[in-house]
């Protein structure tokens, strides 16, 4: 057991069910690994979800379930593991904050899927996945700096 007389090398434990402020969770250098790690399985859940609701409703209505659902559990992902950040504290104002880079990813997708339309009205479902993924790498990097500099900032 340590001590709490004499000062330590370690980081003080927050009180328990605060768990790590933004400020305590390091630098880009740690969050890209773990925001890449999470944006890839997020982006298969996406997918995931796009192609079974493809099945049954139009391109523009499966993205937009597909990502909302998607988008909800990306932002508690990154809240918890690449920004250090646990509890309920400020989950809800997180996930509204989230809701903007959801938009922005809304509209890149549909927008991918509307020029796709466009260009090739009658292109296969591979094809709408692939435009897809292009666009969701755009957005993943809009979603980041977005998380970085204002959903999960430093105070």
């Amino acid at each position: 057991m340590v001590s709490t007389d004499q000062p330590t090398e370690a980081a003080e434990v927050p009180p328990a069910g605060q768990g790590p402020q933004p400020s305590d969770t390091g630098t880009a250098k740690r969050q890209v690994p773990s925001f890449l790690v999470i944006g890839v399985l997020s982006t298969l859940f996406y997918l995931l979800l796009y192609v079974v609701a493809r099945r049954f409703v139009d391109p523009q209505v499966a993205n937009l379930v597909a990502l909302a659902v998607s988008a909800v559990a990306n932002t508690a992902a990154n809240r918890r593991f690449t920004f250090g950040i646990t509890g309920s504290e400020g989950a809800l104002r997180h996930q509204l904050q989230g809701a903007v880079a959801f938009v922005i990813g809304l509209g890149l997708s549909s927008g991918a899927l509307a020029l796709l339309d466009l260009a090739a009205p009658n292109a296969s479902k591979t094809v709408e996945v692939a435009g897809l993924v292009a666009a969701n790498g755009l957005a993943t990097v809009v979603r980041f700096l977005l998380m970085k500099v204002w959903v999960f900032r430093t105070k």
